[in-house]
């Protein structure tokens, strides 16, 4: 065996990145994941895909655990992602420090950058926030919607539009070149996510999936979680 498989939220993938040489220098292992909208990664497990380590949010793998997808006895929380707004690196930065900003913001905005908004996290939330703004329709021709945050904001970064925006959880905003935080979702239509990790109950390799979760979660990665957009849960 040379790799351990993980299904994982995208909030993850950057930290998951920035984990993996330590992991191989132990280990000897690398990482094999699948990263994306939590939906999509938790319907994979369902229907069979191999996984050692999954990392979801707290919901979702609390629900697993009931399932018996994952073992109860090892799920560990990661911490706090904030879904934020991002900017094209090099864009004048956008304030979004109450609604009727994050309002004028995605108003003027010609492109809006966002993951899906039925099967992840932060995609379902843009669209509730959309509504409750009262700009669902009037921007609706906008939105650029993408499997997932990663992939929304390559192509913010790649946009040849005036004015593109986009909206995702911090931790995709850091991890993508070309795009820049520009700040959290106001106090009305915030929203801040606790990502857990979990060893899947079919997992091939148990001890090196504890592993790669304590690396996650333990005390001395803590620096390392908070430049990858990870608050304390």
């Amino acid at each position: 065996m040379s790799s351990l498989k993980i299904l994982s939220g995208g909030a993850a993938q950057g930290l998951v990145a920035s984990l993996a040489p330590k992991f191989k220098a132990v280990t000897g292992l690398d990482i094999e994941g699948e990263f994306g909208a939590v939906g999509v990664m938790a319907g994979k497990l369902r229907a069979g895909t191999p996984a050692d380590v999954v990392v979801l949010t707290a919901a979702m793998i609390a629900d697993l655990a009931r399932e018996n997808l994952v073992a109860g006895a090892s799920i560990a929380d990661i911490g706090l992602v904030e879904t934020a707004i991002a900017i094209r690196a090099g864009d004048p930065p956008v304030s979004v420090h109450d609604t009727a900003a994050l309002r004028d913001a995605l108003l003027v905005a010609d492109a809006i950058f966002v993951p899906d908004t039925k099967a992840s996290t932060a995609g379902i939330h843009v669209a509730k926030v959309l509504q409750q703004l009262g700009i669902a329709d009037e921007v609706a021709g906008r939105l650029k919607t993408f499997p997932n945050g990663a992939t929304a904001m390559r192509h913010l970064a790649a946009s040849i539009a005036a004015r593109p925006i986009g909206c995702t959880q911090s931790t995709e905003i850091i991890s993508t070149a070309g795009v820049m935080l520009s700040g959290s979702l106001p106090r009305g239509c915030e929203l801040s996510t606790v990502y857990t990790a979990a060893v899947a109950t079919q997992a091939a390799d148990v001890r090196h999936a504890r592993d790669l979760i304590e690396l996650l979660t333990g005390a001395d990665q803590r620096a390392l979680r908070t430049r990858a957009g990870f608050l304390e849960a």
